[in-house]
């Protein structure tokens, strides 16, 4: 059964929606690992931290529960237009899978028409569905450029991103300025001149 809790903030309002069966099973989880850090879960600091993190949890992985060919096949339309679509930097919060640390950044996509678009939030959507999960950046970066690909099915599709891995900033090397660009092409973005138009007109976004 899930819980659905309405949050009401300044001129905005947001549901958020809990498992409550795996909210019970994180929470205990999540206990057990403060016990085994050497800390008392049942001090007032941390009472709740268990709850709070299950929550957390749940919200920073609820792209396993969207379908970013659905998200896209929501909004298709016909349209006569070949030319590049690009929506660009889009913001990108996800957990790396070796070490469930967040990677951050942002974005690039674009694609180019083949008598179907899509809703340009829809784009965002699907970066947004794909980077709520466990993920490495590089398949993040192909998983967007397929399913723009497999939905519209256009002239070509090209997804660009960058981040910065906390793995890489607060433990291991620890090195604090270390971006990690990651690019996949297809279709008429393999062509060097249509690339090169893309990339200048996201140029002004790359480190």
């Amino acid at each position: 059964m899930n819980n659905e809790r309405l949050s009401r903030l300044v001129g905005y309002e947001a549901i958020e929606k809990y498992d409550e069966e795996k909210l019970a099973k994180l929470q205990e989880h999540y206990a057990a690992i403060l016990e085994l850090l050497g800390e008392d879960p049942q001090r007032e600091g941390l009472m709740k931290t268990p709850y709070r993190v299950a929550k957390s949890m749940q919200f920073l992985t609820h792209g396993y529960a969207e379908d970013p060919m659905e998200i896209l096949l929501s909004a298709k339309f016909k349209e006569d237009y070949r030319q590049m679509v690009i929506v660009k930097d889009i913001e990108v919060f996800s957990l790396c899978e070796h070490h469930l640390i967040p990677f951050i950044g942002k974005a690039h996509v674009g694609y180019i028409p083949n008598g179907y678009i899509t809703g340009l939030s829809k784009i965002a959507r699907v970066v947004e569905a794909y980077s709520r999960r466990l993920q490495v950046q590089e398949r993040l970066t192909t998983q967007i450029k397929n399913a723009i690909n497999e939905a519209l099915h256009p002239l070509g599709v090209a997804v660009v991103i960058e981040a910065k891995h906390l793995c890489m900033s607060m433990r291991g090397v620890q090195k604090q300025s270390a971006v990690t660009t990651t690019s996949d092409f297809i279709g008429a973005f393999e062509r060097e001149s249509t690339r090169e138009e893309f990339f200048q007109l996201i140029g002004g976004n790359l480190h």
